[in-house]
């Protein structure tokens, strides 16, 4: 199973805001059970869906170079639960960065209602934290792609963003064959 709590990118301002869905369904194994005859998304799989959206955010800064990871969740509050049938918004946007990580403010919301206040400290791992690789670079790409993060990036000049050349070499690496 992945692990994978949005769905696709609507916009994604390099370094500065993103703007991503998530579509709770009944036939999502989490929803089922964690609270029998009350089927709603977790409140820690929302959060999850939102450090999934700014940590993308945080770590295109770097061409997706560093190792970036959720550190801290500094507030979450919760206006209202999100049912089977609904659509999440997440929308993150980057309140400070720098080299040893980054401050993320971000919203949920169900149509016009908010639904989920959230501010989440990310980190930068450096060596000290070892050198294991976090994805490999042709899946992460892939996973990318799924979102359609590149359909709908755009760099700080309002250009079309495309994916880092490192990624891209890795993919021809692992798929591409030569005849």
């Amino acid at each position: 199973m992945r692990w994978l709590w949005i769905d696709r990118f609507l916009e994604f301002e390099c370094g500065k805001r993103a703007v991503a869905i998530k579509n709770v369904s009944l036939v999502e194994e989490e929803l089922d059970g964690y609270f029998s005859g009350f089927p709603f998304l977790p409140s820690s799989l929302i959060i999850e869906g939102m450090a999934q959206t700014g940590g993308l955010l945080v770590g295109e800064v770097s061409d997706f170079r560093e190792r970036v990871v959720l550190a801290k969740v500094s507030k979450a509050i919760f206006h209202q639960s999100a049912l089977p049938g609904d659509q999440l918004m997440y929308t993150a946007e980057i309140a400070d960065i720098n080299a040893q990580g980054a401050i993320v403010r971000g919203t949920s919301h169900i149509g016009e209602q908010l639904q989920a206040e959230i501010e989440l400290v990310f980190a930068q791992l450096d060596s000290r934290f070892g050198s294991e690789i976090l994805f490999e670079p042709e899946e992460f790409l892939n996973t990318l792609r799924l979102f359609r993060l590149y359909e709908v990036a755009k760099t700080a000049t309002g250009g079309p963003k495309e994916p880092p050349e490192h990624l891209l070499e890795a993919y021809r690496n692992a798929f591409e064959t030569t005849s």
